[in-house]
């Protein structure tokens, strides 16, 4: 049985906030923050559902505001760096990587 990996394995630091892996899946039945995943290249990556349809951003931008109520932080602060038109996505968040990582640590 493997371990879960740690929230702050999803975090990479930058000078202005740090970066998070997700992997979203549009059209479910809820909007939610699921478990890690690892995916097949040994990269570890946050699961988000969203009811949005990946039409015209629509589905980025329910992730967007999906995180920012978790993170407790202004949709603004957030952003997609990569992988908007892919499932998944590298979000820039201007936050530090501790905060972050308290907030989405499934045990807070």
């Amino acid at each position: 049985m493997t371990s879960t990996p740690s929230v702050a394995t999803l975090l990479e630091a930058t000078s202005d906030g740090c970066r998070l892996l997700v992997r979203l899946t549009p059209k479910s039945a809820r909007d939610a923050i699921e478990e890690i995943e690892i995916l097949a290249d040994g990269r570890s990556c946050l699961k988000a559902r969203v009811r949005a349809v990946p039409e015209k951003g629509k589905a980025n931008q329910a992730l967007l505001k999906l995180l920012a109520g978790k993170l407790g932080l202004p949709i603004s602060a957030l952003a997609i760096s990569s992988g908007s038109a892919s499932r998944l996505k590298t979000i820039h968040v201007a936050a530090s990587p501790a905060d972050i990582s308290r907030k989405l640590d499934p045990g807070a």
